[in-house]
């Protein structure tokens, strides 16, 4: 009957380690993975026109108008105005029309 309690503990203890690695395996990858992507998700929804934008590829523009039907966007780059359509999920990082406009504030006043 001996035989029969140390497997079973050893059952339990299996299980139970395999529980823990499950449980930490959603919190160190599962998890923040979502939490970026609800980020990303918020990001591409509250962008708005005139917005500088970088894509996933490195290209920098500003955004000239934005079409919610085909989850699109064109912007502006260059001296030129080259004119480029993009989908919204290339967007890598956005900084919106009002932290430019205070970042050019705040280096014409640390230029004076």
């Amino acid at each position: 009957m001996g035989n029969i309690d140390s497997s079973t503990g050893g059952m339990i203890q299996f299980i139970l380690t395999i529980i823990i690695l499950v449980v930490a395996f959603y919190f160190v990858l599962i998890r923040p993975q979502n939490k970026k992507q609800k980020e990303e998700e918020q990001m591409r929804s509250n962008l708005e026109i005139g917005d500088e934008i970088t894509t996933i590829g490195g290209i920098v523009g500003r955004v000239v108008n934005i079409n919610d039907n085909d989850d699109s966007m064109i912007i502006e780059t260059g001296a030129d105005r080259t004119k480029i359509k993009l989908k919204k999920w290339a967007l890598s990082s956005v900084n919106t029309a009002k932290d430019t406009d205070k970042k050019n504030e705040k280096k014409k006043k640390d230029d004076k």
